[in-house]
């Protein structure tokens, strides 16, 4: 079961449960594929609702990674979410949510 206070939230691929976390670990991961891209305007474009589903992939992966998968973001390509591109976007602000404080994401993890 994910843990909420410790950051981690569950997010189903291909029928499996996964827990995701953004560790220390998994934010320089994925601060390095953000190039010039900071996590200051990752976190700014999920307050706005103006995030593009390359930031959704680069958190969902970072945070499973974080929580101790060991795939990349090329084994997602025909992954099968549970809950669709929805799900995983409210999974993806969950995580920024849940590693840098409140975001504007209501109790039932609506973005």
């Amino acid at each position: 079961m994910a843990n909420p206070y410790a950051g981690e939230v569950a997010l189903t691929i291909d029928g499996q449960r996964h827990v995701l976390k953004l560790t220390l670990g998994a934010l320089a991961e994925l601060e390095a594929g953000l190039g010039e891209d900071t996590l200051v305007l990752l976190i700014a474009r999920f307050e706005s609702g103006a995030f593009a589903s390359r930031d959704v992939l680069a958190l969902i992966v970072a945070g499973l990674r974080g929580g101790g998968w060991q795939g990349a973001a090329g084994d997602l390509l025909q992954a099968e979410i549970e809950g669709g591109v929805l799900q995983a976007a409210k999974v993806a602000a969950q995580l920024l949510a849940r590693a840098f404080g409140p975001l504007k994401v209501s109790n039932n993890g609506d973005v």
